[in-house]
């Protein structure tokens, strides 16, 4: 449901001014919670802020590692040679409106990334963002991060499948609240970035690091 729907459904009840009293102290709390939790994270600790909690990840496995590896690596490479923009990889912390999340990849665009600082430990909200899932986050990628992203204004969103070896790309089209229906696309497929110009690679080349070096080459030449 898009703010504007939600704003106009709400505006029709009566006590709309009580709800909005007791959602108001209620954020009160949450912030000082959200701000303990900033004080408390460090480059050893891997959790994220969502609605009001605390929720800590677990090691990844060995496929999610190379994953990141191999996408980062390729990003990294287009990106700096095109001067696009800036990579950043899981712990940069994305604070958006009532949530902070590390996502596994990120993407700003240079006129953003030119505006931050040496010493800057949160972030607003990427142009593009990928997350691998795992058992112990996917309902989380595919549920408050999906919307939360649109919301936000992310353009583009790849959610990584490591076990089925597929990705799922979610786009935003014009100045819409919520991410299209997605493609998915499965080895054999070219994957193309809406959001970071002229970037597009096999989907093997996200999972199979011999891809990913042919890749690698294609993209230096």
């Amino acid at each position: 449901m898009s703010i504007s729907v939600l704003s106009a459904k709400l505006l029709k009840y009566p006590y709309l001014p009580l709800i909005l009293a007791r959602v108001s102290r209620q954020l009160e709390e949450e912030a000082t919670r959200r701000q303990a939790f900033r004080e408390w994270l460090d480059k050893d600790k891997k959790a994220e802020f969502i609605n009001g909690e605390v929720v800590m990840h677990s090691p990844v496995k060995q496929i999610h590692l190379r994953i990141s590896r191999n996408l980062a690596l390729l990003l990294d490479i287009h990106v700096r040679k095109h001067k696009l923009g800036v990579i950043m990889v899981e712990k940069a912390l994305i604070a958006l409106t009532r949530n902070d999340y590390e996502p596994d990849l990120a993407f700003f665009r240079q006129e953003v990334a030119n505006t931050f600082q040496d010493d800057q430990m949160l972030f607003p909200a990427p142009d593009f963002v990928v997350e691998i899932l795992s058992k112990s986050t996917a309902n989380y990628d595919r549920g408050i991060k999906l919307t939360d992203y649109a919301a936000h204004g992310v353009r583009e969103y790849w959610i990584i499948d490591p076990s089925r070896e597929v990705v799922e790309q979610y786009l935003r089209v014009g100045e819409d609240e919520a991410f299209m229906p997605p493609s998915k696309l499965h080895i054999g497929h070219t994957l193309s970035s809406k959001a970071i110009a002229g970037f597009e690679i096999p989907v093997e080349a996200i999972f199979q690091d011999g891809a990913c070096e042919e890749a690698l080459k294609l993209l230096l030449g």
